[in-house]
């Protein structure tokens, strides 16, 4: 190659899409090989025993089976089935009974009379309560072992090509909400420039495409995702409907209204606000757009936190606002180093103050990701024999290691910021910056021969003034990218950072699996039929029955109360309501409130969340001291039908 070229090496457009194809390369590498090898997403609610057990063999019929679970579940019709040696239900084909009392979570239905011998197969499919489906079977046998020809579904909950769909945009919400947050804080804290680049517009752009697309997808699929596992079924309105009226349906809604305020908030962005020139107003301009965007951020992570692993198990109330942090610190640093990239690749004008901007962004980032990941695998592990023996352990490690991975990138990256300087942009201050043939050197002495009668014309035609303007500006801009691209610190910091993107992808990919995976905690303790490290220590859990009747029609029914542990502090609380015939019960309202009369505190209101039909249930539900609560249930059965009943329980 000469000397003289223009453009040594690979062109300035050749460059950013190759850097894009390798990236879009591995994305499609990583996704595949993780979806390939993952089966349905397990949950955090676990089988921990049976009545009769798995390989049971018992003299006589049961008159009943019945599941207990590490956690609060769903269940619907046809939850619980038990097949007799030939494939034909042996149960009454009713919805499973609540048999959950203290902190045992307990489900059964009942058998019919008269069973033979035989083998029976019992296959049992429910919702956790941290939004994950699951699914088993097992059999005993009444006199003797037999054959059986039980067919069972070859896929489990969440499997199949539904669940592979599912899992896709649950991959797809945490990318699009990476770029989102993280490009529109790269944009307000490092590089305000970046709000007129076209390049940043599209990133933030997408991402919230991406993020919405993803959620009306989840929410569509839900129904079939834990249940059917048919894509016709994601049409089905009643069943839509039923999907609103659980905890990650109410998530999946709230995100798409919050989702609405972030549209605006991006107009406003590269709106109104790349346009002001006012220094002042575009100071207060910079802050409101950074509280009004870190509010609806803020909502946007709570989607998860309030849906998922953080909502459930031990220390709930701490967990979720951990997590929030948790996802808020991923998107700053990750979606920031994606802005980074984009910026370097295809931008000419971001200076090195930027660059140090975001690699401060950064250090803070990873500080509260090492605070809040510490605690959040203590939580969902909790020893070392989980940490190595359970997928979510190895999952865990694998994520360790690749921050380790990241973070000694990044450092590389630190030192090119270190050495990062602004050259002078304009062509007689830049060394070496002498016109290359055929292109400066005609500007150099044909533009300077003609700019005179270009500039006549121009007086005359303002049309053809625009284009010369046009052309004078993407003239200046390839002289700013050429100079820029030929600084060795700029050049070896799109490498590192180039780097660094690779290994966050890959990281994203194992982060978001761990949302889906049994976490280590649980999967140990039932495998060693232990009930869950949730359940309420010893000591004191609460059980009320209080019937009511509002006076209307359908009025009448019973409601029971478990307060787990039932002692001073955070306590988990549910509320199931059996109607007159003794089957789960809806209503349109229920409200509860504690009171300690001996010393004057409360009453304290609760609104628990719908489970299930006739089953609520509230987390950290907070009693500041020991003694005689009073709980006072409020029922409303109609528009006009309503009681408030109340029992006294010792509590602490």
């Amino acid at each position: 190659m000469s000397a003289t070229a223009p453009y040594p090496g690979p062109s300035p457009i050749r460059r950013p899409l190759a850097a894009a194809a390798l990236l879009a390369a591995l994305v499609s590498l990583v996704f595949g090989l993780l979806l390939a090898g993952a089966g349905p997403a397990s949950a955090h609610a676990a089988l921990t025993g049976s009545d009769p057990s798995d390989g049971a063999v018992v003299d006589t019929a049961p008159q009943q089976v019945t599941l207990s679970f590490s956690e609060a579940i769903a269940v619907g019709d046809d939850s619980i089935r038990v097949l007799d040696p030939s494939g034909k239900r042996a149960d009454t084909e009713a919805e499973p009974r609540d048999l959950s009392e203290g902190g045992t979570v307990r489900y059964g239905v009942s058998l019919h009379s008269g069973l033979p011998d035989g083998t029976y197969t019992v296959a049992w499919q429910a919702i956790s309560a941290d939004s994950h489906p699951i699914s088993d079977a097992f059999t005993f046998s009444i006199g003797a072992p037999s054959d059986t020809t039980v067919a069972l579904p070859s896929q489990e909950a969440g499997g199949g090509p539904v669940g592979v769909v599912y899992d896709i945009a649950r991959y797809t919400a945490y990318g699009g909400f990476v770029l989102l947050v993280g490009g529109s804080a790269f944009v307000l804290v490092c590089w305000r420039g970046g709000a007129t680049a076209l390049p940043m517009q599209r990133l933030v752009v997408r991402g919230w495409l991406a993020l919405t697309a993803a959620t009306l997808v989840m929410l569509l699929l839900r129904n079939p995702y834990t249940g059917s596992g048919k894509f016709a079924d994601a049409f089905d309105l009643a069943g839509l409907q039923s999907v609103l009226d659980t905890k990650p349906g109410a998530a999946l809604v709230s995100r798409l209204l919050l989702l609405g305020a972030a549209a605006l908030f991006i107009a406003v962005l590269f709106g109104t606000y790349a346009r002001r020139e006012d220094e002042r107003e575009k100071k207060d301009l910079t802050f409101g757009l950074a509280v009004g965007g870190g509010v609806v951020a803020t909502g946007i992570a709570a989607t998860w936190a309030m849906s998922e692993h953080a909502s459930t198990g031990i220390q709930a109330n701490i967990a979720m606002p951990v997590d929030v942090l948790h996802l808020l610190a991923v998107a700053a640093w990750l979606g920031g180093l994606a802005s980074l990239l984009v910026a370097l690749y295809r931008t000419p004008d971001i200076g090195s103050a930027a660059v140090r901007r975001f690699s401060a962004v950064a250090f803070g980032s990873v500080v509260v990701l090492a605070a809040t990941g510490i605690y959040q695998s203590w939580r969902q592990v909790g020893s070392w024999s989980a940490l190595t023996g359970t997928r979510y352990g190895q999952l865990l490690i694998l994520k360790v290691a690749l921050i380790a991975v990241l973070l000694a990138v990044a450092w590389f990256s630190r030192r090119w910021t270190g050495r990062l300087t602004d050259p002078a942009v304009a062509s007689e201050e830049a060394p070496g910056s002498e016109e290359a043939p055929g292109e400066d050197a005609e500007s150099g002495s044909g533009s300077a021969s003609g700019s005179a009668s270009e500039d006549a014309s121009a007086d005359v035609d303002p049309e053809r003034a625009a284009q010369l303007a046009r052309q004078r500006a993407a003239l200046t801009a390839t002289k700013k990218k050429r100079i820029r691209d030929a600084d060795p610190q700029r050049s070896g910091l799109r490498r590192s950072v180039l780097a660094e993107a690779a290994v966050a992808v890959v990281l994203l990919a194992v982060t978001t699996m761990l949302t889906s995976t049994e976490p280590g905690r649980t999967e140990e303790e039932a495998a060693n039929g232990a009930p869950s490290a949730s359940a309420p220590a010893a000591g004191g859990p609460v059980n009320l029955k209080m019937p009511f009747d509002t006076g209307g029609q359908n009025g009448k029914g019973t409601v029971r109360i478990d307060v787990e542990p039932g002692r001073t502090g955070s306590n988990d609380l549910h509320v199931w309501i059996d109607g007159s015939d003794g089957k789960p019960m809806d209503v349109p309202e229920l409200k509860l409130a504690l009171t300690l009369e001996s010393k004057d505190i409360g009453p304290l209101p609760v609104v628990p969340d719908r489970l299930a039909e006739g089953h609520w249930s509230a987390s950290a539900v907070q009693i500041p001291m020991a003694g005689d609560w009073k709980i006072d249930v409020t029922v409303r059965t109609s528009d006009i039908d309503q009681v408030t009943i109340d029992k006294n329980a010792k509590i602490g």
